[in-house]
Formats: C-alpha cells, structure tokens, sequence
C-alpha cells in the first residue's frame, strides 16, 4: 500500500485519526478534512513524522460547494487518489418530538448528503483509474434503531443503503465499497454523549482497532472484497 494516497474525511480526531496514522504507518500518503483547522494542521505534523505526505483540506461535508472545492484541491495536491474513507459524522440523541427539527435535518444532511457529497466527487477519479477503494463508515445504529436515536439510525439505515447500492454499481470498475458498522469506541464524540469512558480502555473499543480492521480489508487480493463487518467488543 506504499505511496498510494488517501482522503479521510473528520481526520482530525477519534476515528479518522486513528486510520490517518494507520495508513501513514502503511507509507500511504493522506488528506484528512475536518472543520477545525487547528486540529487539521496539528494532525498534519504527527502524520508528517511517518516520512509520508500529508495534507488537510477544511470543509464542512455538510456544504457541497465547500466540498467540490476542498476535494479538488487535496487531488491538485496529491495528483490521483486511491482511497476514501467517509468517516465525517455527528450525533445527537433525545425524543421524536423533543429533537429540533433543524437538529434533526442536520443530522442527516451531515451524516447521508455529506457522503454522498464527498463520494460524488472522488469517485470519477477511481472509475477513471478503474480501481480504488471506498470505506463508508456505518453504525450498528444503522442496523437497528433504538429509543432516542431516530435521527442517527435514520442517518446511518441510509448510509448503508446507499453504500451497498454504490458497491454493486461500481463492482465492475474495480473498486471495492465497503460498509463498517462499529459498536461503541471510545472517540471524543461518544465520549461526550456519555456512552463511553476513556477510562474503560480494557472494555471498550478504541479508535485503533477499527483503523486496524480497516488497513486489514485494504490489504486483501484485490479480487477479494470485504463487503461489510461489525466491530464489537468482546465485553457485553
């Protein structure tokens, strides 16, 4: 996987993070997108210190002038892309009715339209190219809705749709789609919702074992495809 590049939306922190060094520790070279240029900058100097290029591009996922932009000039910079990994995502809990509409549609227009958005983009190039990979970053809310989480689950249900869609349609131009729905990991995100504990490293997922399963479907023959997994922890 030495010198191939790679985007990685909300690559600042948690997630996208943990993957951004596991690629550089792979010799990929890597763009990450966030919205905090401070936090983008800062990842950028540790990323550097694997001896790859590293690059940032802030943008709201949300805004799709702002990501046709942002995306054309990380592949200005990098010159061709390989791989995208759709980590960008936000999430909020409360009742039906209690949740503000507009929080709701935030939501999904972050989490399902800024997907759909960043993918829109990237993908003429890897159809151009006929190969490349595509990781969408899923829930196991997408897979089953709970008190609470309607908007999330709606969110990461259609995400889910739309990436095995993708995959069946892009098959045929070498290029793997592949959908991850993660349980529980201790990011800053779920950290601050109050479902996880940094403390409880022992007990939950952390950030690098999902970089990890990551790199390993990456690594499979490309005419083998990991279509979809689950991580869980193996604490109940």
């Amino acid at each position: 996987m030495k010198n191939k590049k790679a985007i990685i939306t909300g690559g600042s922190r948690g997630l996208g993070k943990a993957t951004a060094i596991a690629f550089a520790k792979e010799g990929i070279d890597v763009a990450i997108t966030g919205r905090n240029e401070q936090d983008l900058k800062a990842t950028v100097l540790e990323l550097e210190n694997f001896g790859i290029q590293a690059t940032y591009s802030a943008f709201d996922v949300g805004n799709y002038k702002e990501v046709q932009t942002g995306i054309k000039n990380i592949i200005d910079t990098f010159g061709s892309i390989d791989i995208l990994v759709n980590n960008a995502g936000i999430a909020a809990f409360g009742s039906f009715n209690d949740m503000e509409v507009d929080q709701w549609s935030t939501i999904i227009q972050t989490n399902l339209m800024g997907m759909y958005y960043v993918t829109k983009e990237v993908l003429p190039y890897l159809i151009n190219q006929n190969e490349g990979d595509i990781i969408n970053v899923s829930s196991t809310a997408g897979l089953n809705g709970n008190a609470n989480t309607s908007a999330y689950s709606a969110s990461k249900f259609a995400v889910i749709g739309m990436s095995e869609s993708l995959m069946k349609e892009v098959r045929k131009n070498n290029i793997r789609v592949c959908t991850l729905t993660p349980s529980t990991i201790a990011t800053d995100m779920s950290v601050d919702l109050g479902i996880a504990s940094k403390e409880s490293e022992d007990s939950v997922l952390q950030p690098e074992d999902f970089a990890e399963l990551i790199v390993a479907g990456l690594k499979l023959p490309r005419r083998a495809m990991l279509k979809g997994a689950s991580l869980w922890s193996t604490n109940p």
